[in-house]
């Protein structure tokens, strides 16, 4: 599990390496700001997502719909086909940009990861695939 926490970790670190000062640090449902960067954490699970991407925050802030909006369980359904696609597009370099598309996510869908985590995560997707121009699934990515 931890695996899969730092592949995605490296994988946006690498996706986003332009950022600027402004970050939302999350451990544990707290929220603080202090620089581009998202952390999740959880200790019991022993698992840790850091997203790093310099434009998420402000994304985030101005576009996402607010914590609460949509259910944890569709965040749960929508976070698992834009991993099974996201890791399809990782396995075929040749065919996807290898830039973007770099290693594969290991989000395990018999894990409850908790709201707040599917909520950052569904988020992050929605945002690379307008940044990016991306289509992760049959239907187009909307904030």
């Amino acid at each position: 599990m931890k695996n899969l926490i730092y592949i995605f970790v490296i994988l946006l670190f690498i996706i986003g390496c332009s950022s600027t000062n402004k970050s939302i640090s999350t451990t544990n449902e707290n929220s603080t700001k202090t620089s581009d960067t998202i952390r999740i954490a959880n200790d019991s699970l022993e698992y840790e997502v850091i997203i790093i991407d310099g434009g998420f925050n402000s994304w985030l802030y101005s576009h996402a719909r607010p914590r609460g909006f949509y259910s944890e369980s569709y965040l749960e359904n929508r976070n698992r086909i834009y991993v099974n696609e996201w890791n399809n597009r990782a396995r075929q370099p040749l065919r996807y940009n290898p830039n973007l598309y770099e290693m594969q996510i290991n989000y395990d869908s018999n894990i409850h990861y908790g709201y707040e985590v599917n909520y950052l995560i569904y988020n992050y997707f929605i945002y690379f695939q307008i940044t990016y121009k991306q289509q992760l699934a049959g239907f187009v990515p909307r904030p």
